[in-house]
């Protein structure tokens, strides 16, 4: 099944999508990669789930990619002996390590680790910002602070803290334990929650050793302040806008979202756009116009992925919250403007020969109108090489090993096929001219232009093009 869009859509899965038959019309309505949210799964249901996938995978005969999300470091307070309590503006609160119910004026923080990093000036956001407090002072067992804005607090709400720095990396022991569940099932990327620094990326790159990608969640304002750092050492991005609204600014996300995405696409990792895309489908059949807006910047911005939440995982309309993403970005792409907005946005390649063998198969397929970009990639450092200069034309990514190409199935624009390795290079023609036609990206007579590395089968060699007749013994050398 081809797509005829470039940008992905990611879908999470949750009570009103994890059947067997729901998880095949998301993806014919247009899912590429299903999101597991480990914050809600436990590891039966995960393994369940992933079991579905690759069964529904196989249906259709296509490679669909598998993101577990790790929950990440929740920080909560703790009980009210009324449940809840009305704060007054401009009076104190006190969060402290006594265990003991809390009241008007005190609630216990069971969360040392907080007591003793927060310090005077240091905004506290409770309950997703609804309530502001700032510390007054802080002695390592109590923070006392002045209430700023909201009156309400109750049981268990959330605690953020934008001004704070912890020192606790993001793997809680739950994350863990989750992180080598879903390594086992062969999930093919793992997102990490709630990153501030990039040495939160360092474990889950040491448990994963390479048997999934390690995708970043930008949340925090000390993951934008080190977002270059962050980049280097991890594999994809994710816009979690949710809580980066709450710690924050809310007029300020838009403007972290497009350097995010375009800083992203300049280290060639791809990028996924996440969190309340088309939230009021949750419950209503059509989105707002606001919310269409907002998918069709994040396509026209370039993102590699656009991701739903709720409306896929609990709404009522799944599937056409989903049909609704495929129609927005298929619009999007098709508009008259979209082609000098992705172009104008295009970053030098990096000086090395693989870099330039991708920047030169775009440049001829572009100026020669060949019908696509073949790469062979059995790592997947080819396409991506070739899905950062976000050609006009499709990239079909061949590789022989099956986890790749349900990685690359996130990445832009990328058509990926499991085919197995090529004897020679006359075989490697005949075989991508083959799959070109048999999946629809050219018919006899069409030109393709072909990537790959020789010697064969080494990884990371892109050095070769060659421009290929589709449905003909004619071979042309560039």
């Amino acid at each position: 099944m081809r797509r005829s869009r470039k940008v992905k859509i990611l879908a999470t899965i949750g009570p009103a999508s994890s059947s067997e038959d729901m998880l095949k019309k998301l993806f014919e309505a247009g899912a590429d990669v299903f999101r597991i949210n480990m914050s809600h799964t436990d590891h039966e249901l995960m393994r369940t789930l992933v079991g579905r996938i690759r069964t529904v995978e196989k249906a259709v005969g296509r490679p669909i990619g598998i993101l577990a999300d790790l929950q990440g470091p929740k920080l909560r307070v703790g009980k009210f002996a009324n449940g809840k309590e009305t704060l007054t503006l401009g009076h104190t609160f006190t969060l402290d390590d006594n265990p003991e119910p809390g009241n008007s004026t005190r609630v216990y923080l069971p969360h040392p680790e907080i007591l003793r990093s927060v310090e005077a000036g240091d905004r506290l956001l409770i309950d997703d910002g609804k309530l502001e407090l700032k510390a007054v002072k802080s002695d390592g067992k109590a923070i006392v602070c002045t209430v700023v804005a909201g009156t309400s607090i109750s049981d268990k709400k959330g605690v953020s803290l934008p001004d704070t720095d912890l020192p606790v990396g993001a793997l809680t022991e739950k994350d863990r334990s989750d992180l080598d569940a879903v390594l086992a099932t062969g999930v093919d990327w793992v997102a990490l929650s709630f990153v501030q620094r990039p040495e939160d990326l360092a474990e889950a790159r040491k448990i994963a050793r390479g048997r999934a990608l390690i995708m970043a969640k930008i949340e925090k304002p000390q993951a934008v302040a080190r977002l270059a750092e962050i980049i280097e050492l991890s594999d994809a991005l994710m816009v979690a806008r949710g809580d980066l609204g709450v710690e924050m600014p809310l007029e300020a996300v838009p403007g972290i979202q497009k350097q995010i995405t375009r800083a992203a696409r300049r280290a060639g990792k791809p990028v996924v756009i996440a969190t309340q895309m088309l939230e009021s489908m949750i419950t209503a059949p059509v989105p707002t116009r606001a919310e269409v807006s907002d998918v069709s910047i994040a396509v026209f911005e370039g993102a590699d992925a656009v991701m739903l939440s709720a409306e896929s995982a609990a709404g009522a309309y799944p599937v056409e919250a989903v049909a609704m993403m495929n129609r927005i970005a298929s619009k999007v792409e098709t508009d008259p403007t979209y082609a000098g907005i992705i172009n104008a946005q295009r970053s030098e390649p990096e000086a090395t020969g693989a870099d330039a063998i991708s920047l030169a198969a775009r440049e001829i397929a572009e100026t020669l109108k060949l019908s696509a970009i073949i790469s062979y990639t059995a790592s997947g450092t080819t396409g991506l090489r070739a899905a950062r200069e976000r050609p006009q034309v499709p990239i079909v990514a061949l590789s022989p090993i099956v986890n790749t190409a349900r990685r690359l199935s996130l990445l832009w624009g990328t058509h990926c096929v499991v085919s197995p390795d090529a004897i020679d290079l006359d075989d490697m023609v005949d075989r991508a001219c083959r799959i070109a036609l048999d999946e629809g990206f050219g018919k006899p007579g069409d030109r393709v232009i072909i990537t790959a590395g020789v010697p064969l089968r080494t990884p990371g060699s892109t050095n070769m093009l060659r421009i290929a007749y589709v449905g003909s013994d004619v071979q042309a050398r560039r």
